[in-house]
C-alpha cells in the first residue's frame, strides 16, 4: 500500500488497516512515499507524482491498483474484503468512483496543505 503519511485523513485510515493487519502480519507492507527517498522504480515505477494522485496499491501478483479499486484490494488483505466487494459491486462502484475522485481532487486542499505537495515539495 503506498500512502501519503503527511494526509491526516490517510494516515487515519492506514492506522486502522495496520491495527487490523496486526491479525495477518506480514500480509500488507505499508509505504510512506512521503517519507524522504521514496523510489518508485520499487514499486512498480509509481512515480511520487502517480501516487499523489490517488490511493495505489500493488497485489501479490505484483499488479497495480489505483483508485477505489485500491482500496477494495487494501481492505481484501487486512479482513474487510465484505467491504471491498461492497465497493466494487456494479450499482455503488460508480458512485464511490465519484466520491472517492472528488476527495482525491481536493484532499491536498481539505487538510490544509497546498497543490505543491503533488510535486514533492510540501
Amino acid at each position: 500500500v503506498l500512502y501519503d503519511g503527511q494526509c491526516p485523513i490517510c494516515l487515519t485510515e492506514i492506522r486502522f488497516l495496520q491495527f487490523l493487519q496486526k491479525k495477518r502480519p506480514g500480509k500488507v507492507d505499508f509505504v510512506d512515499i512521503s517519507k524522504p527517498g521514496y523510489d518508485g522504480a520499487k514499486y512498480k515505477d509509481v512515480s511520487y507524482e502517480m501516487a499523489m494522485e490517488e490511493m495505489t496499491v500493488i497485489d501479490e501478483k505484483d499488479e497495480v491498483h489505483r483508485g477505489v479499486s485500491a482500496f477494495a484490494v487494501m481492505y481484501g488483505a487486512v479482513g474487510l474484503g465484505w467491504l471491498g466487494r461492497f465497493m466494487m459491486w456494479s450499482p455503488v462502484r460508480p458512485f464511490m468512483d465519484k466520491l472517492y475522485a472528488i476527495f482525491a481532487r481536493n484532499r491536498l486542499k481539505w487538510t490544509g496543505r497546498s497543490e505543491e505537495c503533488a510535486t514533492g515539495s510540501c
